[in-house]
């Protein structure tokens, strides 16, 4: 039990399948409920897809586990309709510091840009972010949510996948068209189908410490190395909701986990660091070993891995949960169209493609952040100590400082759904990359571009006058609307004003979206239904973006 939260128990509710004993065919089946697994199932059931989510547990997880939220996942999150609950909860922060011994030597902001509706992180116990998708996930009539249901075996084959499933009520059989497998590091799924994840296990210990106490430290990300109150080793502060502070301590790899997570070991690092008086309580504690791994292919056939069980990353940098979040976000568009027979299943490639270049770019900076923190030599040590000592003063030795290169999201720049370039453009707005955020008016009200985008393809044509779009382009381009895959056009401008066929328009008052988007008039971005640039253009050309549609759904002759 904690001190600040009471950890909520769900109904366990006997499936209809045992009632009735027959075997029952979904359309998708996903495995786990948490942070990654629900966001994909309510993504794929708030799409209209249904959707039966199967969990081991009737409570959310245990201790806050992940604590950091990335600007991309909350993005990923508004549209599934919990960011306001998360950031409202959550701390925000976009500001870290470094410090070596007792002395503050490098810092950065994660957002250095105004005007975006999210911040670089915000910072809230894993519990709370499952409590929200549990409430969104039972608000949708459509998605089945099913605790106290454990997969004990898994048969997979042509047409999807067979599933038995242990109960309080005993074992009953399940059948789906679509496995989404998300039940984490140790998942039971990837071992029963004999699949293998390859990496790196880091010889390194940290101990996780979650106090309670009323502190004036600033909301950002503190990060020690060898300082006095824990010589030798590194350190790092964060604070969480309800005046929880999470405390990493490194403790190397001699150290007995059993022995550590003791309250007599704990509660000394913890005032050694505080001071003795300052007054805290102890919330929760956890030892732990990290590691880079990730599966060969997150595809196999008709079933389909997402987060922990198919990549593993260190906790520096918060690319965990993040770039699960981010995994589903890839998948769920995908797989709907493939479901719909909109798209062959090899769009379902891409999605193991894109997401394997994310998780070896994840998994890289992972690698760097903890050879830097966890030298591994003298010659380490001694060329670390150097840097953090040279920071302070010059900025080429700052751009060497790695506490953990925080997540971000992945540029797939070398995807083939992507139609290349054929004018200049400037910026980072390129094909594969994630959309900016911009300020804007929708229907005259305030909004933000992130929050008008997204779950569908669109085509974003800027302008000068709204007014002044000559009737045979409008109508070209309500046109894109009537395909089997269907394109939203919206007019995006600088001025206020109705557009011909009755087109939206996003009104560009700050003109952020000219800056970040190079655009001139006549710019044309198409967009993918995960936020990503498929293809951009100096001119609109009917043919031009059903070419970049069909590359973008593997459609493509």
């Amino acid at each position: 039990m904690l001190s600040t939260y009471q950890y909520p128990k769900y109904e366990y509710v006997q499936p209809p399948e045992q009632k009735s004993g027959t075997s029952q065919r979904y359309p998708v089946v996903v495995v786990g409920a948490g942070p990654v697994g629900l966001a994909g199932a309510i993504e794929l059931a708030q799409s209209g897809v249904p959707v039966v989510v199967l969990d081991d547990d009737d409570t959310v997880s245990v201790g806050s586990r992940g604590v950091c939220y990335a600007k991309r996942a909350l993005e990923v999150l508004d549209r599934i309709g919990v960011g306001d609950a998360c950031c409202d909860k959550g701390v925000s922060w976009n500001v870290g510091r470094t410090f070596f011994r007792d002395e503050e030597v490098y810092n950065f902001n994660l957002l250095p840009q105004p005007d975006h509706k999210r911040p670089g992180m915000i910072n809230l116990q894993q519990y709370y972010l499952e409590e929200f998708e549990i409430k969104r996930a039972q608000e949708l009539p459509n998605l089945d949510l099913r605790f106290k249901n454990k997969v004990v075996s898994v048969a997979t084959h042509d047409r999807g996948a067979t599933l038995q499933v242990e109960t309080p009520d005993g074992i009953y059989t399940l059948e789906t068209d679509w496995l989404i497998v998300a039940d984490g590091a140790r998942s039971g799924i990837r071992k029963m189908m004999n699949l293998e994840i390859e990496g790196k296990i880091f010889m390194d210990r940290f101990l996780i410490a979650d106090v309670v106490m009323k502190a004036d430290f600033p909301a950002e990300r503190w990060f020690w190395f060898d300082p006095p109150f824990h010589p030798g080793q590194s350190v790092l502060l964060h604070r969480q909701a309800d005046n929880v502070w999470r405390i990493d301590f490194q403790l190397g790899w001699q150290a007995d986990p059993e022995e550590e997570k003791k309250p007599e070991r704990v509660m000394p690092r913890i005032k050694a660091m505080l001071g003795d008086d300052r007054e805290f309580e102890l919330e929760w504690v956890s030892v732990y070993t990290f590691q880079c791994r990730r599966m060969q292919s997150f595809r196999h056939g008709r079933t389909l891995f997402v987060g922990d069980v198919a990549h593993q990353v260190s906790p520096f940098g918060a690319r965990g949960a993040n770039s699960g979040i981010q995994d589903t976000d890839n998948l769920c568009w995908k797989l709907k169209l493939v479901m719909e027979g909109k798209a062959p299943e090899s769009l379902l490639d891409s999605y193991s493609e894109e997401r394997v270049f994310a998780a070896d770019e994840n998994i890289m900076n992972s690698t760097r952040s903890t050879d830097f923190i966890t030298p591994k030599s003298k010659t380490s040590l001694t060329f670390r100590n150097a840097v953090l000592t040279l920071a302070r003063d010059h900025a080429f030795a700052r751009a060497l400082v790695n506490s953990g290169r925080l997540s971000v999201p992945s540029f797939l720049t070398e995807s083939r759904l992507n139609t290349p370039d054929t004018a200049s453009f400037k910026g980072d707005m390129v094909p594969g990359a994630p959309l900016d955020d911009a300020p804007i008016k929708a229907a005259g009200r305030d909004a933000w571009l992130l929050d008008r985008v997204g779950n569908r393809f669109m085509a974003l044509l800027y302008v000068s006058d709204p007014a002044a779009l000559d009737a045979a382009t409008a109508r070209a381009l309500k046109a894109l609307g009537d395909a089997p895959i269907p394109i939203e056009a919206v007019l995006v401008s600088p001025a206020a004003g109705s557009a011909p066929e009755g087109l939206p328009v996003f009104e560009d008052y700050t003109g952020r979206f000219a800056e970040r988007y190079d655009a001139q008039p006549g710019t044309v971005y198409l967009v993918r239904p995960d936020q990503h640039v498929a293809g951009r253009w100096r001119a609109f050309e009917t043919a031009r973006v059903k070419a970049a549609l069909a590359r973008a759904t593997c459609n493509a002759q």
